[in-house]
């Protein structure tokens, strides 16, 4: 039996629910990295990063390639990167939104401060 389309986006969405996995993908979009460097750059236990990539592993969003000793996640394609540009557009959006609110309160204050 097949999932209704709208779970299936839940789930993706749930995947993403984690700041770390969307921190490694944004450091992923800029090239393949191996392990040590994202530790480097995530504040994560070893064992905690290594959680997540198996979950961005199995999900398909990354892929993972041995090189000796040594582990190399890359974006497992360039749609993965579009939804976090997609997210970082919606999110721009929406603090712009707050950005004009917050404008629009400071000069009601000025001017009521002012009469």
């Amino acid at each position: 039996m097949s999932v209704p389309l709208y779970e299936a986006k839940a789930e993706l969405f749930r995947l993403l629910g984690h700041p770390v996995r969307i921190r490694v993908l944004e450091l992923l979009q800029d090239g393949p990295m191996p392990v040590r460097e994202l530790l480097d750059e995530i504040e994560v236990e070893p064992t905690g990063l290594s959680q997540h990539l198996a979950v961005l592993r199995r999900s398909g969003m990354v892929t993972a390639q041995r090189d000796g000793a040594t582990v190399v996640y890359a974006l497992a394609g360039g749609r993965v990167a579009g939804l976090l540009r997609a997210a970082r557009e919606l999110l721009a959006e929406k603090l712009s939104g707050q950005h004009e609110l917050l404008s629009e309160l400071l000069e009601d204050k000025a001017e009521s401060g002012a009469s």
